[in-house]
C-alpha cells in the first residue's frame, strides 16, 4: 500500500463523519508522576494512527485510557460520540461511570497487548468464541463459525485445536489479533504487537494488520515498525515526557521531522535497524 492509497483510503473513511475517537486535553499521573500532559487527539473512521515514540513517553497509558484500563485524571475522551468512562451533568460535573456501564464500552474496542493474553487451557478455537458467547450472547455455534473465518483470515485456519503453548510467538499474536476482531469493534487498538516476538516472525503479524488497514477498520498502533507506519499510516503522532510533540503525515513526520527530539529518536532507530540487518548478515555468513 502506498502512501497515496493511505491517504484515500483516511479521505473514503472519514468523509463528513464526525471523528471516531476524540481525545481532549488527557491527563494521567501516576503517584505524583505526569505520565500524559494534555494530550489531544482526532482519529476518523477507518483511519491508521501511528503512535511513535521512547519508552516512557506515555503511548501505552495512552491506549489504556482510551478503552479506560486507566482512569484520566483530567481531559476527556469520546469513541463514537460517547464519553469513555464518565457521564456529564448539565454543570459540567463528571461522575464516574460504574464498572458494567464502562465494560459495555469496552465491547466495541478491541486490544491487542505486547504479551498476547491468551487463556493457555483454552485452545484457540475456544479463546476466540468465550468473550462473544459469555459478554455477547451469542450461540456457540455462531460464535464458532465466525471463529473458523477469524482463523482463516489471520492465517490460521489448520489451528482450531491448538493451546496457546503449542504455537509459535506470531500465531499467538495473530489468535489475539483474532480474538479482539470477534467482537466486532469499532476500534482496534495495537500496544507494540510485535516487540515480543522474534524478528523472523514479526511480518506475519504486521501483514495482519496490513489486510485490516485495508478492511477500513479503525485503528490505534503503538509500534517501533518505520516500514509498517510508513507504508500503512495516515497519520503519525511522536510523543515523548507525557506531550505531543509533532504530528502530521508519515511523510511528513518519519521523512521530514521538525522537532529536534523526532530527528533524535528516529537517527537512534535507523540505527538500531541498521544494527539488526548487520547482525542477520553476520549469522548467515557464519
Amino acid at each position: 500500500m502506498t502512501e497515496t492509497t493511505s491517504t484515500s483510503r483516511q479521505r473514503t473513511g472519514a468523509g463528513d463523519a464526525p471523528p471516531l475517537v476524540r481525545a481532549v486535553n488527557v491527563m494521567k499521573s501516576f503517584h505524583g508522576n505526569e505520565v500524559l500532559k494534555g494530550i489531544d487527539l482526532t482519529v476518523h473512521r477507518g483511519e491508521v494512527v501511528v503512535l511513535l515514540g521512547p519508552s516512557g513517553s506515555g503511548k501505552t497509558t495512552f491506549l489504556r485510557c482510551i478503552n479506560q484500563l486507566e482512569t484520566i485524571d483530567g481531559g476527556r475522551i469520546w469513541v463514537d460520540g460517547e464519553l469513555m468512562g464518565y457521564r456529564e451533568d448539565d454543570k459540567g460535573h463528571l461522575h464516574h461511570l460504574t464498572d458494567k456501564q464502562v465494560a459495555a464500552q469496552r465491547r466495541d474496542i478491541g486490544m491487542v497487548f505486547q504479551r498476547f493474553n491468551l487463556f493457555p487451557h483454552k485452545t484457540a478455537l475456544e479463546n476466540l468464541i468465550e468473550a462473544p458467547m459469555q459478554v455477547k450472547g451469542i450461540s456457540k455455534k455462531e460464535a464458532t463459525a465466525r471463529a473458523h473465518e477469524l482463523l482463516e483470515h489471520v492465517g490460521l485456519a489448520d489451528k482450531p485445536s491448538a493451546y496457546p503453548g503449542a504455537l509459535s510467538g506470531g500465531q499467538q499474536q495473530r489468535v489475539a489479533i483474532a480474538r479482539a476482531l470477534a467482537m466486532d469493534p469499532k476500534l482496534m487498538l495495537f500496544d507494540e504487537p510485535t516487540s515480543a516476538l522474534d524478528p523472523e516472525l514479526v511480518g506475519e503479524v504486521l501483514r495482519v494488520m496490513r489486510d485490516l488497514a485495508k478492511a477500513g477498520m479503525t485503528m490505534i498502533v503503538v509500534t517501533h515498525e518505520m516500514g509498517f507506519a510508513r507504508e500503512v499510516a495516515d497519520h503519525v503522532v511522536f510523543m515523548d515526557a507525557g506531550v505531543v510533540c509533532e504530528e502530521g503525515t508519515a511523510r511528513e513526520v518519519i521523512g521530514n521531522p521538525q522537532q529536534e527530539r523526532t530527528k533524535s529518536f528516529l537517527r537512534r532507530m535507523r540505527s538500531e535497524e541498521q544494527q539488526e540487518r548487520q547482525d542477520e548478515q553476520d549469522l548467515e555468513q557464519a
